[in-house]
């Protein structure tokens, strides 16, 4: 196969969350708007009971139009609506939990703890067609059943992405879509919740913005038009949805009494969730992605829309403070230094706090909106799964824990040599370890359950300098010891003293011996040539996007195999393959930079192969900082491209009679391999890393070494 593949990323495009002093970093219930946006228009009145905030100079949502889905066939509520099963424990929802003003977070955290630590039920993972089938569905079979007059609070995730982006600009990426839970998700779960009979429903969510913000983006995503549709209510939980009864003020509040001792100690909880939890069924509708930071958001994670905190006003403003511990991890990062342990400190202290917000505001079930599921990093980079599913269950924990495994980082070694030994989102760990839970294999129901039965793919990019990407059939990420366990450490400089540097090994050919040149590894000779293997970046850090390498040599030249995986093929067949393609570092490549006299290290060659065969060589002396484009390597080239399985093998035989003569028994030839890979966000990968501050191969310092076998 010969087809390329288009890269899944998306352009980073930061915008400056208002009130936030972690510049960089959104949360994922905290959306910003690029404030180059043109002015939307005037919001509209169609939907209920949404609320103002007091003015800010806060971002705006673009005014880009979109179009709401015709409104579906409406389930009407039936008085004979079956809505407590014959079966089922009648429903007790116990003494009221507000109390002049304030909430009982004792009595609510008991409560919930008690719940979620007996609660073994199943996981159900349904497959299905789209969002609003599924929302139906998942409501269907994992939503509690209560008497039809109670009042029922669906919590999206409405708010979790950076800034609006023009479509046009960005190959109709509106910066949005892929991002937030869908609104014809959340659409299926009320007309279940309708067909049994429930009236009061209400549309929540917590962005950290001002109203004005709220009312564009509602209107821009469909929320607004599905509410008015379906006739719920659509409410921004930062002020409550009563600013238009109390003033010039955004809706207070309430404090929560009984969690001085915990990591929040200065939570506060929106009214409308506090009624929910105190007597309505409270409905989490997370959407399925990873995260940057969290690894997941999901359950735990999402709960996040919910903070409010009174360290300062206005409180819905307040949310960076949850993770305000990243600041310095991302301040030593800028200055070069990427501290894994800072990393993870910060990420533990996050987890604790999230689930202390879970023990206070437990939903009574979690639907999560998998149409498709995002791998990436939830805002920029995007790669969306190739089923269509929706999970839920009534313990939030197991819910994240099956989500973990559909996306492929539930017990990876991979994610642990990263993480400091967690195989899974750290919030995951945490949470279970606060409930005693045992998570190794939750109950699973639905006609998706048997997705989870075999390996499942993962794509993950972190806000640490690591990616994983893995497809079934691909080699295993590799595992190995755990990052961030130790005290503070700094990327070394180029060549730091003592570090050593790795070798390859050149099996000899023997006089009998023949290698067809064809981009195929099947000549009995490459079984003898020592793979080296690497996914390092320039500055040493593991990106996910493994390559091995293996060299032979002979009287007619050097060979060298190259199979290279989780590749988008990322280079331009449309250019001869038989001419010297100069620039082909831009796209996809691998280089060999070969050093033939070690007493002239500054001398060296440099060869540049794409997956295709297109190729670029030339001769460099950095002594006088002089190239020769003119010089040839003689390169026979085959390749063998595979955009299926995102792999490609490219074998060559390098014949230039400054390499021919270098190649004698027992040499020791100075080397280094690199690796081009991405489109919109590029990889510099190098076996014997630079580590440089940017990225730099033309550092002869750090070049490992070719050895010659006898």
């Amino acid at each position: 196969m010969k087809n390329s593949t288009k890269s899944r990323g998306l352009p980073a495009i930061r915008c400056a969350l208002a009130g936030a002093a972690l510049i960089g970093l959104h949360t994922s219930n905290a959306g910003c708007g690029n404030q180059s946006d043109p002015t939307p228009p005037a919001p509209s009145t169609s939907a209920v009971a949404v609320t103002t905030a007091a003015p800010t100079t806060e971002p705006t949502v673009s005014a880009a139009p979109t179009t709401s889905a015709a409104p579906p066939t409406t389930a009407e509520p039936s008085a004979g609506s079956d809505v407590v099963a014959s079966a089922s424990a009648q429903y007790d929802a116990g003494p009221s939990v507000i109390t002049s003003g304030k909430i009982d977070g004792a009595a609510l955290r008991k409560r919930h703890v008690e719940r979620i630590k007996s609660d073994a039920s199943p996981v159900t993972v349904l497959k299905g067609e789209g969002p609003l089938d599924l929302g139906k569905r998942i409501c269907e079979a994992v939503v509690p059943k209560r008497p039809a007059a109670t009042p029922v609070l669906l919590k999206p995730n409405i708010c979790g992405f950076d800034g609006v982006k023009d479509p046009a600009k960005h190959k109709g990426d509106d910066g949005v879509t892929g991002r937030i839970t869908q609104p014809e998700f959340v659409r299926g779960v009320v007309q279940c919740l309708k067909a049994r009979g429930h009236s009061a429903i209400t549309i929540a969510e917590g962005c950290g913005h001002s109203h004005k913000f709220w009312k564009d983006l509602v209107k821009m995503t469909g929320y607004e038009a599905m509410a008015a549709e379906e006739n719920v209510r659509l409410v921004a939980m930062d002020d409550d949805g009563v600013f238009d009864v109390e003033g010039d003020k955004p809706g207070k509040p309430l404090a929560i009494t009984g969690i001085g001792a915990s990591h929040v100690p200065t939570l506060l909880m929106p009214k409308v969730l506090a009624e929910h939890l105190d007597n309505g069924l409270f409905l989490s509708l997370p959407r399925l992605k990873m995260h940057r930071y969290s690894v997941i958001s999901v359950a735990i994670k999402g709960m996040q829309g919910t903070v409010m905190l009174s360290n300062a006003a206005p409180a819905y403003k307040q949310k960076w403070r949850m993770h305000k511990e990243l600041k310095e991890y991302l301040d030593t990062k800028k200055a070069g230094a990427e501290d894994r342990s800072l990393y993870m400190a910060s990420l533990r202290v996050f987890g604790e706090r999230m689930v202390d917000v879970l023990e206070i505001s437990t939903p009574d079930a979690v639907l999560v909106d998998g149409a498709p599921g995002m791998g990436g990093d939830g805002f920029q980079v995007l790669q969306p799964t190739a089923e269509n599913v929706a999970i839920g269950g009534t313990n939030p924990v197991l819910v994240d824990r099956v989500s973990a495994e559909f996306m492929g980082v539930w017990g990876s070694a991979a994610l642990a040599r990263e993480l400091a030994g967690h195989k899974t989102s750290p919030l995951i760990d945490i949470a279970a370890k606060r409930f005693k839970l045992d998570i190794k294999a939750p109950a699973l129901a639905g006609d998706g359950a048997d997705l989870l039965k075999s390996p499942r793919p993962v794509h993950y990019k972190a806000m640490a300098p690591f990616r994983l990407d893995w497809e079934p059939g691909q080699a295993p990420l590799a595992g190995g010891p755990a990052k961030g366990l130790g005290p503070v450490t700094s990327i070394s400089p180029a060549n730091p003293p003592g570090l050593p540097r790795p070798e390859a090994h050149a099996a000899p050919l023997a006089a009998d011996e023949t290698i067809a040149i064809d981009g195929k590894p099947a000549d009995a000779a490459w079984a003898k040539a020592k793979v080296v293997q690497w996914d390092t970046d320039y500055a040493g850090a593991a990106t996910g996007h493994p390559t091995k390498a293996r060299f032979l040599w002979s009287k007619d030249g050097l060979y060298g195999l190259f199979e290279i995986a989780n590749t988008g093929l990322n280079t331009d067949q449309s250019r001869p393959v038989g001419v010297e393609r100069k620039g082909l570092y831009n796209e996809d490549c691998v280089e060999l930079f070969l050093t033939p006299d070690p007493a002239a290290p500054k001398r060296y060659f440099e060869v540049e192969i794409g997956p295709f065969g297109h190729f670029f060589d030339l001769a460099i002396d950095k002594e006088t900082n002089s190239n020769d484009i003119a010089w040839s390597s003689g390169a026979r080239i085959a390749t063998t491209p595979n955009a299926g399985a995102r792999t490609a093998v490219i074998e060559v035989l390098l014949t230039a009679p400054g390499i021919v003569s270098a190649l004698k028994p027992g040499a020791r030839l100075p080397m280094n391999l690199y690796r081009m890979e991405g489109k919109e966000e590029r990889r510099y990968l190098a076996w014997s890393p630079p580590r440089t501050k940017k990225p730099n191969f033309h550092v002869p310092e750090a070049f490992g070494t070719l050895v010659l076998d006898p």
